[in-house]
C-alpha cells in the first residue's frame, strides 16, 4: 500500500498489494542443502572409484598362481594397469576424505580456488590415465588369448581380464567425478565464490 505522501503527489494506489520476497534466510537454507546433496553425490562417486580402482589393483597384485603360470609383472601392460589403479585409489581415498572434510565443515580443504582448480585438473589427469591403462591391458588381453597362452592359464587371463574391467569401471565413476568438478570451476569462476545451484 502507497504512502499519504506518494497519494498526495498524484501517484495511484496499485490495486494489488506487494508480495514479499521470499526471506533470504530460506533461500540462504535451500541453498545450502542442495550444496549438501550435490556434495553428497561427489562423495559417492568418489567412493566408487576408490573401490573399483583398488579391487582392480589388489585383482592384478595377486595375479601370480604357481612357478609354471605366467607372472603379471611379466608385461609391461600389466605393470601400467597396477600403478594406474593403485594411484588412482590413492587420489580417491584423498578425495574421498576432502569430500567428508566439505560435508562435515562446510569449508573446503584448500582455499576455494585452489581446491576446485585441483579436483578439475587431477580427475582429468588421472581419468586418461586409467584409461590409458586400461586400453594397454586389453590390448596384451587380446594377445594371451590369440597366442593360445590362456589355454594353458586360464585362470591367470580370467583375472587379469577381471582388473582390466574393475580399472574401467573405476574410469567411468571418476569420468563422473570429473565432469561434476568441471561443472564447480565453471560455477566458480561464473559466481567468483562457493558455486550456486
Amino acid at each position: 500500500m502507497r504512502s499519504p505522501q506518494s497519494l498526495r503527489n498524484g501517484e495511484s494506489p496499485s490495486p494489488h498489494p506487494r508480495i514479499a520476497s521470499t526471506p533470504p534466510h530460506f533461500q540462504s537454507t535451500v541453498t545450502l542443502q542442495k550444496l549438501r546433496r550435490f556434495n553428497t553425490l561427489i562423495l559417492v562417486f568418489r567412493l566408487a572409484a576408490f573401490c573399483f580402482t583398488l579391487t582392480s589393483a589388489v585383482f592384478m597384485l595377486t595375479n601370480s598362481r604357481d612357478a609354471d603360470s605366467p607372472r603379471w609383472y611379466d608385461y609391461d601392460a600389466f605393470r601400467f594397469v597396477l600403478a594406474a589403479n593403485a594411484i588412482v585409489a590413492a587420489y580417491s581415498m584423498f578425495e574421498m576424505g576432502a569430500s567428508v572434510w566439505e560435508l562435515s565443515r562446510g569449508a573446503t580443504v584448500f582455499p576455494e580456488a585452489l581446491q576446485v582448480w585441483f579436483d578439475f585438473g587431477h580427475d582429468q589427469v588421472f581419468a586418461y590415465l586409467l584409461l590409458a591403462a586400461g586400453a594397454a591391458g586389453t590390448a596384451l588381453a587380446r594377445t594371451l588369448r590369440d597366442n593360445d597362452i590362456c589355454s594353458e592359464s586360464g585362470a591367470f587371463c580370467v583375472q587379469s581380464e577381471i582388473s582390466i574391467a574393475m580399472g574401467f569401471a573405476g574410469f567411468l565413476f571418476l569420468g563422473l567425478s570429473s565432469l561434476i568438478s568441471g561443472f564447480r570451476v565453471v560455477s566458480f569462476l561464473i559466481n567468483g565464490s562457493r558455486f550456486h545451484l
